[in-house]
């Protein structure tokens, strides 16, 4: 039953129950701590408490709930099925938390606020350029974050509320986020100036067999660069690894130092190839596409810059047609 108090005014009022009355919500702090450290004195040190009390905490925190969250014992450590979900929620529960002086900043008629964007590396577009510039103008009153991560973070972020949204790549829709074909990019192999390969003409896949690979973290199949992947495996390509990053500047860095063979998207390095930074390889054809995403949460608090951002971008990329946000079907000339 409800538990009655007397209100301020004298009148009988009735205070809400449940978990979240009782909860110490230093204890979900302390527990996200755990989770991620992956460990109770790794929490102790990172938290700087004695790990007695944060061993402590979460015995608290399992006795309130009713379940076991971890196994642990002197020489190992888990979240148990029901840890991991707890984990899940509270790193939403945070990320709106911190998100909340966004949510509330600006109350006048105009639009204003802070949005914040996380991106995979090297998102290049034009769509994108122009909802910035076109908005902003609109709205000067708005500001921007615009943070650079590997894909699977962007969507961490975004799934945990972080992020207001994301552009990222994926193989698969994640089921919890509203997910919108942004732009498809075809990738090439390619090769710096002092590789023996670079300036050679009439060249075949079997050419590049033997040479070292540079690439992608997720050049993986089944991963976001799957048609990658599969390019590699079907033209039967050296499984010697040189390097690899999940930032695209870094793999670019590589292939152009020489370390090895590598794929880039054609569009982000049209410049590069002009100026003979580096040089295309075969297949000129066919190259493998690669689609890319803007992911946003349905169950976000959107302020209403973020609210009014994303409803343009949406708008732009529904208006413009899929042929037109293909980028680098064509192998880039030579031209300056």
């Amino acid at each position: 039953m409800a538990e009655k108090h007397e209100t301020s005014s004298g009148e009988t009022g009735t205070l809400p129950q449940g978990v979240s009355w009782s909860m110490d919500w230093n204890l979900l702090r302390t527990f996200v701590v755990i989770a991620e450290e992956n460990s109770i004195t790794g929490a102790a040190r990172f938290l700087g408490l004695k790990q007695p009390t944060v061993s402590n905490a979460l015995k608290r925190l399992e006795t309130l709930l009713g379940v076991q969250l971890a196994a642990r014992d002197p020489r190992n450590f888990a979240l148990t099925r029901h840890g991991k979900a707890l984990y899940k929620e509270c790193r939403e529960i945070f990320g709106s938390v911190d998100r909340l002086p966004n949510l509330l900043a600006g109350t006048s008629d105009a639009i204003e606020g802070h949005v914040n964007l996380c991106m995979a590396s090297h998102v290049v577009t034009p769509l994108l350029d122009a909802a910035l510039s076109e908005f902003h103008a609109a709205n000067p009153m708005t500001s921007f974050s615009i943070s650079v991560l590997s894909s699977r973070d962007v969507v961490e972020r975004v799934l945990s509320k972080q992020a207001s949204f994301g552009v990222c790549l994926m193989r698969q829709p994640e089921p919890e986020l509203r997910s919108k074909l942004f732009y498809r990019e075809h990738f090439g192999l390619f090769c710096g100036p002092t590789h023996p390969l670079y300036g050679r003409e009439g060249l075949t896949l079997e050419d590049l067999r033997v040479y070292e690979r540079v690439t992608f973290s997720t050049d993986n199949l089944g991963d976001v660069l799957h048609p990658v992947a599969a390019l590699r495996a079907q033209a039967q390509l050296s499984d010697k690894l040189a390097g690899d990053s999940n930032n695209l500047e870094e793999v670019r860095r590589m292939i152009m130092a020489g370390l090895g063979i590598g794929p880039l998207p054609i569009h982000v390095v049209e410049r590069d190839i002009a100026t003979g930074r580096i040089w295309q390889l075969p297949p000129y054809d066919h190259t493998p596409l690669v689609d890319i995403f803007l992911i946003s949460h349905p169950r976000a608090n959107l302020n209403a810059a973020e609210a009014a951002f994303l409803a343009k971008l949406t708008n732009l990329i529904s208006a413009t047609p899929l042929e037109a946000r293909t980028y680098g079907a064509v192998p880039a000339t030579l031209e300056a």
